[in-house]
């Protein structure tokens, strides 16, 4: 079967894995999803994440976090631009996420950031997903 989203398909792995109580969530490796959960280790989203070789693409394994109560601390996440449409923004037009309580995983020529870190640093780019 053919994967038509697979930033997607990554989305969703983690978002069932924390709804589950999962530890540890293994997603097909690919540059892109490394970088966007490097961003969400940096946002303190997720515990830690590896990169784990095997024959063929490899694997990111990803550590949930979970809160006091048993619940993981993403509560949300959405996929914003879709491969049938892509979804743009200049800085200066990026709307906080839950009034900045969330982030939007941003895609741009400086490379995958947060919408914050692309407002500084003054760049657009697509918006991959929102995450809170």
């Amino acid at each position: 079967m053919a994967i038509s989203d697979p930033v997607a398909d990554m989305l969703t792995i983690i978002r069932n894995g924390g709804k589950a109580g999962f530890a540890k969530v293994d997603i097909p490796g690919s540059k892109i999803k490394q970088e966007m959960v490097r961003v969400l280790k940096e946002q303190g989203y997720i515990k830690d994440y590896k990169f784990l070789e095997n024959e063929t693409q490899g694997l990111i394994r990803v550590y949930l976090k979970y809160v006091k109560d048993g619940r993981p601390t993403i509560f949300g996440i959405k996929r914003i631009s879709k491969p049938s449409c892509r979804v743009y923004c200049k800085s200066q037009q990026m709307e906080p996420v839950l009034n900045g309580l969330g982030i939007s995983i941003v895609s741009t020529s400086k490379g995958v950031m947060t919408d914050k870190q692309a407002k500084e640093a003054n760049v657009g780019g697509e918006i991959l997903c929102n995450v809170w």
